[in-house]
């Protein structure tokens, strides 16, 4: 292994100049984390977004969040406050795992959307929107009251497709299971809905946020199109539902920069899992593929630029299994000859690395365990699981090592009783 390795201390948002002079004129940056619940994570990906809001007029923040909860923050935070604090309206994310977007670092960050946005026009505010695929109840809703004031063909097919989806009581699991075995599923008519949707005419002279509101009623359309497909391919098994959730969220992030014109950049916050290039780990021998690699292959290299994070030891807040209740869980020293473990011995402090000045390294051309602790973690399996092999400066441009980690801070939300089913050793 080399030692020495290239790299900057980090201590403070001003610490950020080498990153912010790479990125460049990059469109799309992709922030990662190596968790879901690490403060740190969430703070420094904080402090790269607002700096490149402010210095580089990025758009909009794009998150791994469900559509429809994601969209009410966005409207809230582009007009003028109603004395509700951001804390309170992350109340809304309830679906498991609540602590992801429900948390004191995610409402800082809205507040200060809000504040940034106040004395701006309405093009030039922030946004803030949510990119996954599992809301497919919650978005179906959203249409149905869309619809329902329009009052012409898409309402009518919002409310085929709606009753269709009736029978399962809002559980994805439920209707995957119902309707694996049978001919007659919902495809139809959520494509129906799609069409009906994009079919339909614009409003006259319409405001920013008229077009917003528009545009969200074809994006709920789409998730609920995405997610009955998510939902049979899960059953499935392989990557083939992995693949349908990345390529969605690919797809939402390439109609979010078109809404927004051909001058906008996409801040996107994701778990590394999603952002770091799939080609560069073990994920391409199952056929699985990710929004990293998918913005490289559509924008091109030099217009996308991939930061990834990850720390040695720490605590972190998780669930023992998907839909458990949160925990604060203790985050035991990196494996040994991982890339956390390298870093910990080599620079023992934080730091960021730019991929530029590590790719000369023969050895970190080869794959090396890097760690991934999803929602769902058991600290005791470390041993085992939760390291993903990886070419790190090609999977990443940039990296930030966090030695010493905290867990994140929820707020108080009570979990949705339907979780949408996870396969993904990860939880990501």
């Amino acid at each position: 292994m080399p030692t020495q390795l290239p790299h900057h201390p980090l201590h403070s948002a001003a610490d950020l100049d080498p990153l912010l002079a790479q990125i460049g004129d990059a469109r799309v940056v992709l922030l990662g984390e190596a968790s879901h619940g690490t403060h740190e994570y969430y703070t420094w990906r904080a402090a790269i977004t607002r700096r490149l809001i402010e210095e580089k007029g990025f758009s909009f923040v794009a998150v791994e969040g469900d559509w429809p909860d994601c969209f009410e923050v966005n409207v809230a935070i582009k007009q003028p406050h109603d004395g509700q604090p951001p804390a309170q309206l992350l109340q809304t994310f309830n679906r498991w795992p609540t602590w992801m977007w429900g948390n004191w670092e995610t409402a800082a960050l809205v507040d200060w959307l809000w504040r940034h946005n106040s004395p701006l026009l309405p093009p030039q505010k922030a946004g803030f929107y949510g990119l996954d695929v599992y809301s497919l109840w919650e978005s179906l809703e959203q249409i149905m009251q869309y619809a329902g004031r329009k009052g012409d063909a898409a309402a009518l097919a919002a409310q085929r497709a709606y009753k269709c989806f009736e029978p399962y009581s809002a559980d994805p699991q439920e209707y995957a299971e119902a309707v694996a075995f049978v001919s007659k599923d919902c495809e139809d008519e959520v494509l129906t809905m799609l069409r009906t949707l994009q079919r339909r005419t614009p409003a006259t002279n319409p405001d920013g946020l008229a077009v917003e509101i528009e545009f969200a009623a074809e994006q709920n359309a789409l998730v609920a199109v995405n997610a009955e497909r998510y939902y049979k391919a899960m059953l499935r098994g392989g990557g083939s539902s992995w693949n349908v959730r990345d390529h969605h969220m690919m797809e939402t992030l390439t109609r979010l920069l078109e809404l927004h014109g051909p001058e906008s950049k996409a801040i996107v916050w994701e778990h590394n899992t999603h952002v770091g290039d799939a080609r560069y780990t073990d994920m391409v021998a199952d056929g699985m593929v990710n929004v990293g690699q998918l913005a490289r292959q559509q924008f091109g290299r030099d217009n996308v630029y991939i930061v990834g994070f990850g720390s040695y030891q720490g605590s972190v807040i998780a669930g023992k299994s998907w839909g458990a209740p949160l925990e604060q869980m203790r985050v035991p020293e990196a494996r040994p000859n991982s890339w956390e473990a390298l870093l910990h011995t080599d620079i023992g402090k934080d730091a960021l690395l730019l991929s530029s000045e590590l790719r000369p390294l023969p050895a970190l051309q080869d794959h090396l365990n890097h760690r991934a602790i999803g929602v769902v973690y058991r600290p005791e399996r470390e041993k085992y699981g939760n390291y993903v092999p990886t070419v790190v400066p090609e999977r990443y441009d940039a990296f930030l090592y966090l030695d010493q980690t905290r867990a994140l801070h929820p707020l108080p939300t009570p979990a949705n009783e339907h979780v949408p089913p996870d396969l993904y050793p990860w939880g990501v």
